[in-house]
């Protein structure tokens, strides 16, 4: 322990090391891993993200399935109730589009609600999403069942779904309010969209607060059960938010997001720019590249892979493909 203290680990950091050593069969563990596509990174990793590596107790490890965001995309979550309301359900749609569409990836935590509605509405615009489980992230473990399906889609749009604990942990109550932590220690800022007094997406903007990072709130009706939360947010300091410009504004990431957009995809290769010519934001089938380039179905798989590599286009899943700016 004294050594791990040297090195920079937190209290919780080696109490969290020694608990895996003792619960993990670690040959037995990677088996499972791999036969789940699921992978371990710990926070030594030079991948592991920056900004969560920054809050007060970031977990040693990190198990996902899919794609990890880069240190130059920009991040921000959305979490609210599971009960809400048409209104809940408009704004949700409409600020996790926004910013969707503006770049930004939206971060929550695949509850039923708002949860749901705002990975859903990222997914709808082509845009990567991410999801922090309280329980192992292998598909049969996905929780709840009802967005197993949702999780999939998130992981097929190059997004991912992640969590602290490691295969088999069953969705026990308390870890949640944990995995809230890393909702926010991900994020540039939180946003809360419809939460009731004791919301466990209070708790969320609770550590978004102990992280220094910027709480944004819906305001909601004074009669809506479902608005005290976010009401009372506001009144002690959370930015009233009604778009997701307001976001954009305060987080200062227009600028930013107007030059990751301005900057033009340019080939590498004649095979490149042969499928440059026909990708665009509108998704087209492979089937349907090979007949407009004329290239051998080969030449188009790993031309694509490279271009999926380098940033350039994304795989939506069933061989259809977009730019990926």
């Amino acid at each position: 322990m004294h050594t791990l203290s040297e090195l920079g680990f937190s209290q919780n950091n080696i109490s969290e090391f020694i608990r895996l050593r003792q619960e993990i069969n670690l040959d037995q563990e990677i088996e499972a891993l791999e036969k789940e596509n699921i992978t371990l990174l710990t926070i030594e990793d030079e991948n592991y993200p920056k900004l969560l590596k920054e809050i007060y107790d970031p977990p040693f490890v990190l198990f996902y399935r899919g794609t990890l965001p880069t240190d130059n995309e920009f991040l921000v979550a959305i979490v609210g109730s599971r009960k809400y309301s048409n209104y809940g359900k408009q704004i949700s749609n409409s600020i996790a589009r926004e910013l969707a569409e503006n770049g930004i990836i939206v971060v929550s935590g695949l509850a039923l609600g708002i949860d749901a509605m705002a990975h859903q509405a990222a997914l709808d615009c082509q845009a990567k999403t991410i999801a922090v489980l309280g329980c192992g992230i292998e598909k049969s473990n996905i929780y709840p069942v009802h967005n197993r399906m949702l999780a999939d889609k998130i992981i097929a749009t190059n997004g991912c779904v992640m969590s602290e604990h490691p295969i088999g942990t069953p969705p026990y109550k308390s870890n949640f309010p944990q995995r809230n932590r890393i909702i926010s220690g991900l994020s540039l800022g939180t946003l809360i969209i419809e939460a009731a007094l004791k919301s466990g997406a209070l708790i969320t903007a609770r550590f978004a607060l102990e992280q220094n990072r910027e709480v944004f709130a819906v305001p909601g009706s004074i009669t809506s059960l479902t608005s005290e939360g976010t009401n009372n947010l506001i009144k002690m300091g959370a930015r009233p938010t009604t778009c997701g410009q307001d976001i954009l504004d305060a987080l200062n990431l227009k600028q930013a997001t107007d030059y990751i957009a301005t900057q033009k995809i340019t080939a590498d290769s004649k095979d490149e720019a042969k499928l440059l010519e026909h990708l665009s934001r509108e998704p087209k089938h492979i089937d349907e590249l090979g007949r407009l380039t004329k290239m051998p179905s080969s030449a188009i798989n790993a031309t694509l892979t490279l271009m999926e590599m380098k940033g350039k286009v994304r795989h939506l899943g069933a061989m259809k493909y977009v730019l990926a700016r």
